[in-house]
C-alpha cells in the first residue's frame, strides 16, 4: 500500500463525496498523532506541533503555508510562541475529505524532516 505522503490532493466541488467511515478507519492509522474533532457541526482533523521558540514555529508554519499552495488545500493555521496547531478539513464539503489525510500525512513529514529547526 502506497503512503498518503506519495499522493497529491484532488480539486474537490461542492457534490465531491466525504470520506466513509470505511475510509477513515483505513487512513487514520497513516496519520496517529492527530485528533478527529468536531467543531461548527463540521468533522476535522488537528494536530498540535510544538518548537522551543517562536521563530521556529513561525518557519514551520511558513513551509506548511507553502506546501499548501503546492497541493492547492489549505488548512487552519495557527501560530503561537513554540506551538503550531494545524486544523484540516474540506471546506466545499463541510466534512472530511481524502485530501485532509493526505495533507495531514505531509505536514507530519516536513515536521519529521525538522522544518522549523534553526
Amino acid at each position: 500500500m502506497a503512503t498518503l505522503t506519495t499522493e497529491k490532493c484532488t480539486a474537490c466541488r461542492r457534490d465531491s463525496l466525504p470520506a466513509t467511515e470505511a475510509e477513515i478507519a483505513e487512513l487514520r492509522p497513516q496519520i496517529p498523532e492527530w485528533t478527529m474533532l468536531e467543531r461548527e457541526g463540521i468533522p476535522r482533523l488537528e494536530r498540535v506541533f510544538r518548537f522551543g521558540n517562536f521563530a521556529e514555529a513561525l518557519r514551520f508554519s511558513n513551509r506548511v503555508g507553502d506546501l499548501a499552495e503546492e497541493e492547492g488545500h489549505h488548512p487552519a493555521i495557527l501560530t503561537e510562541w513554540g506551538r503550531v496547531t494545524i486544523t484540516l478539513w474540506t471546506h466545499k464539503i463541510r466534512g472530511l475529505h481524502r485530501n485532509d489525510f493526505v495533507m495531514a500525512a505531509k505536514v507530519d513529514e516536513l515536521y519529521g524532516a525538522g522544518v522549523g529547526s534553526s
